[in-house]
């Protein structure tokens, strides 16, 4: 092979050259597109994600003791948008920006009082409260018996000595426009996951 001939077979490259290198455009427009359909996919499942977690099951990470024991900082819970609410039930409501965790004690309508002991009388009758380790009456400035207003809940934390809660004018009752949801289950942490009754 002359001199002349070595230069142009440089400058042209062979047939294997050119389906090297056409498999290897192939497989990078391949990978790009399979890549881009990953991104488009995570996109739409972050997107479905953000939405559900909005509107259908918020979740919810504890802070503050005002629900000890049975739940403590650092908890995160998932809750669930209803509207029919029992007496009993863990709910979070918005409260100056804020989203506060208590317990329903009085529906729209009941009369409750409290007594200086921190013992809780619902239309007459005392409620069982196995969830409160240490009753009493806490920061309340209202007059008993209170009737809850229509359309609104009478809520109280489980601890009672440091809960902010319905028995203060400062909060007062929680009315439907303020909850959140209702809290069916604990996520975190992990040793403590369970339904909450």
């Amino acid at each position: 092979m002359t001199d002349n001939e070595k230069d142009v077979a440089r400058e042209f490259p062979s047939a294997e050259d050119l389906r090297t290198e056409i498999k290897r455009e192939n497989y990078k427009q391949k990978y790009k597109k399979i890549l881009r359909s990953t991104v488009y996919a995570l996109v739409v499942v972050a997107a479905v994600a953000v939405l559900i977690a909005t509107l259908v099951l918020p979740v919810v990470q504890i802070t503050g003791t005002s629900m000890d024991p049975t739940l403590t900082e650092g908890d995160i819970v998932v809750l669930v948008k209803s509207s029919q609410l029992k007496r009993g039930d863990l709910c979070a409501f918005s409260y100056s920006n804020r989203t506060l965790i208590k317990r329903v004690i009085g529906l729209p309508g009941d009369y409750i009082e409290i007594d200086a002991e921190g013992n809780v009388f619902v239309n007459g009758e005392q409620l069982d409260e196995p969830y409160v380790i240490n009753k009493s009456l806490g920061e309340c400035d209202i007059e008993f018996p209170y009737q809850v207003p229509e359309s609104a809940y009478f809520m109280l934390g489980d601890h009672r000595d440091t809960s902010i809660d319905s028995r203060s004018t400062v909060i007062g009752c929680i009315t439907d426009e303020q909850l959140i949801g209702k809290i069916v289950f604990r996520v975190w942490p992990f040793k403590d996951i369970s339904f909450i009754d």
